[in-house]
């Protein structure tokens, strides 16, 4: 086992972390109350979760920063000042964005989150100190703390991708669940009476059945934002909402009403076939 997993597997087993990150996340997820606020952090509005998108901000301007303050001469010296000054500006939302979609998670993978915010808090630290001591004059001192800080956030960012690529934290939990192209027998229409919901199994998918009146509708039943299961969410107004992080859904058509969800939940058209609900994928 190399360095960087030994490391990743002490901080996921860290469990003296727990009480922490509970607190921050419990201070995290009343700041972010308010469901605009939420939207907007997690990316519904875009269709694509935010932090990811902001993180090449920050990182792409202090790396040119410390490419400059390392490679570049004199005439280079205001373009690093302002690029650590645009990282500075641009990694106070990435933060915001990253401990909203954090706020969400459990067990190791909030340890994890815990550590990777701190470590990117504290570059930021050292950046805001570098821009102090270049704009007073002490451009060594600057310097330094710039390349420290960079080195910080370089372990913040491993960390970030782990998080991201092998944790799977705020990806699409949908994707690659596709339920069958042709019409498949999931139910009798017995088995759901008006007003109530039922979770069935279609080969490896499961889906949430709902009838309302005449109307039946089939989502996948894996909600799409952190795989809470939606067959247990509360149903109203045409939408259920997952009983885990609040993400509401049209039965219709799977379109997000309320986040923190970004992407759409896969929907399934539904008929009664002599006395059977069948259902099959819907086409494009």
């Amino acid at each position: 086992m190399n360095l960087q997993n030994s490391v990743v597997n002490a901080i996921e087993r860290f469990d003296r972390l727990d009480g922490v990150a509970a607190s921050l996340a419990k201070i995290v997820g009343q700041a972010v109350q308010a469901r605009p606020i939420r939207n907007f952090l997690s990316g519904t509005y875009l269709g694509h979760p935010l932090h990811p998108i902001l993180t090449d901000l920050p990182i792409g301007a202090w790396s040119m920063a410390a490419l400059l303050d390392t490679f570049g001469g004199k005439q280079s010296e205001a373009a690093a000042d302002l690029l650590v000054s645009v990282g500075i500006a641009t990694a106070v939302p990435t933060a915001a964005a990253g401990l909203n979609d954090w706020s969400d998670t459990q067990g190791k993978t909030r340890r994890t989150g815990l550590v990777h915010a701190a470590a990117n808090a504290t570059a930021l630290c050292l950046y805001t100190g570098s821009a102090v001591a270049r704009a007073s004059g002490h451009r060594g001192l600057g310097k330094a703390l710039g390349k420290t800080g960079f080195g910080v956030l370089m372990f913040g960012g491993f960390l970030g991708g782990h998080l991201a690529y092998a944790n799977a934290v705020n990806v699409n939990k949908t994707a690659g669940r596709n339920g069958p192209s042709e019409w498949r027998r999931v139910a009798g229409e017995g088995d759901l009476p008006d007003g109530k919901q039922l979770r069935v199994d279609v080969g490896s998918v499961s889906l949430l059945l709902h009838r309302s009146g005449a109307k039946l509708y089939a989502l996948d039943s894996v909600c799409s934002h952190m795989g809470g299961p939606l067959d247990q969410g509360r149903i109203s107004d045409g939408c259920v909402t997952c009983p885990w992080h609040g993400s509401t859904f049209r039965l219709e058509d799977g379109s997000i009403v309320r986040g923190p969800a970004s992407h759409p939940q896969p929907a399934y058209e539904t008929r009664v076939n002599d006395g059977q609900i069948e259902v099959r994928r819907r086409r494009p």
